[in-house]
């Protein structure tokens, strides 16, 4: 979309970081050329489509006024996480290429992986780092680490020399077994040529080689974003699905030129960008015993149009690969910043058709577009039947969205309200977040990493700061109200310091049972969380899967534990830019182990096991 060009038919989010605070989730809609003021509490957001420059006001009005006291259910509760980059020897620092300019780019981060690379069951490291947008120089764009053991027990990472040199702005990673050999590859998201590192390691050592043109990756994703590997088209090996964001350069963003009175220039929302179409990377054999890749998404229907002028109108940040239809296949859910969420549903052989505005989950409640960052999706018991429940993290001012899809319905409705996060969430700028069980009762809980894009941004209001607190939601059973309630900040020890969140994800990095966490930033250094808040005791469950999908990816596992049921899956693409370790997660609570184990491979077949499965960790097969 152009400047010239009519918006969708959604709320637009132009100078929202001008106006924050005063978009609330009952905004009218405008479209075309208008700029509205509503002298009072609440101010709907303008439309602004000058030719070349975009100059906002500067309204000083307060955000509304939020309960901050915890629930009951909170109020003494302590879930405390401890900052341990340091002591255990990460000392990455993420170059987000800031050189003055405010260049859209620089204001989105990085992702990180928690993953096995040498298959030594530890779980290593790898950060996405940025650099200098106007820099062609191949540089390292990735940072791993590997886990060792300190002798004091305790993780210690060793940063891995000599990875490869890649030219471009490192956003996003992946992971999966791409050459079937057994170990997790990379795909690394970039504003320049995305890159696929073939993982040569074995235990006790890290080796990467660049294999981008080996496999065919193409060249034409300009400003690649999200990005995650599954088996959609159900052949036994891992295709890659991906989002860009929008259509960027230097010379359009000096042609938006953002500003913000009392500011300058600023970082600005996406809606002066073009929108962008996603792809679809199929893995085939290229006749030779070998792998190619080859990019199917204008054919297999994976695009998503503007209704009325049929123009791209993805904005992607971030995805989720789950069964949405419960048919058996994978589905996508693509969370789009200032447009319409996409959700591309699966026909069994890997061709998609786009249904977000159908489902229910392309606009929150009010019918309007969020500057939706982060996504994450879980399915948790409900009075009759299972829920699925998708999160995604939205912009200030419009609280993480969480549509839900009840036993019996066919779409999805954003109950973020009654569901206990839209007061708390509508403060923060929320990217990554999750869906875990961080204190092993059994019931998953949600996480966020919030931060805001300006570092000025108080100056203009008040009510917001750059630097913001991660928050917890307990989940709370079906028998206690369900739901979520904040977890207070000064009870989450360093994740609730305030820091510039983006990327965030999961993984037991010391290997005592409980999930920690890896927050990182825009720029600087992430904050490597350890888990001091689990109090149960927990079941972690891998699998080893076909030699196509040896970790099965994609698969579902549902577990009954006394009288009740509980689904995770192994899907590492989650939260922002990031991928979680490829584990399921089950809290035991009160109990004393799983009484049954079902696993959903994602080609259909059923593998049932019988228990007791007491703590710790498990692994199963085909």
């Amino acid at each position: 979309m152009t400047d010239s060009e009519p918006g969708p038919p959604s709320r637009s989010t132009d100078d929202r970081d001008a106006v924050i605070g005063v978009a609330f989730k009952r905004s009218l809609i405008f479209v075309g050329f208008v700029a509205v003021v509503v002298v009072g509490l609440v101010l709907a957001r303008g439309i602004f489509r000058a030719e070349t420059v975009r100059t906002a006001e500067e309204f000083r009005v307060e955000a509304p006024e939020v309960d901050l006291e915890p629930a009951p259910e909170v109020a003494d509760l302590a879930m405390p996480f401890t900052d341990r980059a340091t002591a255990w020897g990460v000392d990455f620092a993420r170059d987000n290429g800031a050189r003055g300019g405010k260049l859209l780019p620089e204001s989105l981060g990085g992702g990180v992986a928690i993953v096995d690379l040498d298959e030594d069951d530890r779980p290593d490291l790898v950060f996405v780092d940025g650099g200098d947008l106007l820099d062609t120089e191949p540089r390292p764009r990735i940072v791993v680490f590997r886990n060792t053991r300190g002798d004091d027990g305790a993780p210690r990472f060793e940063r891995v020399q000599d990875v490869p040199r890649m030219e471009g702005h490192g956003m996003g990673v992946a992971l999966g077994d791409v050459d079937q050999d057994g170990d997790a590859d990379l795909y690394v998201s970039m504003m320049g040529r995305d890159r696929l590192l073939r993982n040569d390691s074995s235990p006790g050592e890290i080796r990467l080689a660049d294999a981008t043109d080996l496999f065919g990756m193409p060249d034409d994703h300009t400003w690649s974003t999200a990005v995650g590997f599954a088996d959609v088209d159900r052949d036994d090996d891992l295709d890659l699905v991906g989002l860009c964001y929008v259509d960027w350069s230097p010379e359009i963003d000096a042609a938006v030129d953002f500003r913000i009175d009392g500011l300058g220039r600023a970082y600005g929302p996406p809606t002066g960008f073009a929108g962008t179409v996603p792809f679809l990377l199929l893995n085939e054999s290229d006749g030779d015993g070998g792998r190619r890749f080859v990019d199917v998404a204008e054919a297999h229907g994976l695009r998503q149009a503007n209704p009325e002028t049929g123009q791209p109108e993805g904005k992607g940040l971030a995805i989720a690969i789950v069964d949405l239809d419960q048919d058996g296949d994978l589905d996508i859910v693509g969370a789009n910043d200032t447009t319409a969420n996409a959700a591309w549903v699966n026909d069994g052989e890997g061709r998609f058709e786009e249904q977000g505005r159908r489902l229910g989950v392309a606009f929150d409640r009010s019918g309007s577009a969020t500057g939706a960052m982060g996504i994450d999706v879980a399915t948790r018991p409900g009075r009759s039947g299972d829920e699925t429940v998708i999160a995604i993290g939205n912009f200030a001012n419009e609280p993480s969205s969480l549509f839900i899809r009840r036993s019996g319905e066919i779409g999805f409705f954003d109950d973020a309200a009654t569901e206990g996060i839209s007061g708390p969430t509508r403060r923060a700028l929320t990217f990554g977040l999750l869906f875990c069980d961080l204190d092993l009762d059994g019931v998953e809980d949600l996480v966020q990493a919030n931060g805001h894009l300006e570092e000025e941004i108080s100056v203009v209001q008040s009510s917001q700061q750059y630097r913001q607190p991660g928050q917890v939601f307990r989940g709370l059973p079906g028998d206690r109200g369900g739901g979520f309630r904040e977890v207070p900040v000064d009870a989450l020890g360093d994740l609730g310091r305030p820091v510039v969140g983006r990327g965030l994800a999961s993984g037991d990095l010391d290997l005592d049972g409980d999930l920690d966490l890896v927050l990182t930033q825009v720029a600087g250094p992430p904050l490597v969380l350890r888990n001091d808040a689990a109090r149960g005791r927990g079941v972690q469950v891998r699998l080893d899967g076909t030699a196509g999908n040896p970790r099965g990816i994609g698969a579902e596992l549902i577990a009954t534990i006394g009288d009740r049921q509980a689904v995770r899956r192994i899907m590492p693409t989650r939260s922002y830019l990031s991928q979680v370790e490829p584990v399921a997660v089950f809290g035991l609570g009160d109990a004393e182990s799983i009484d049954r184990l079902e696993i959903r491979w994602p080609d259909g077949e059923t593998t049932v096991v019988d228990g007791p499965i007491g703590p710790g960790r498990v692994r199963y097969g085909r």
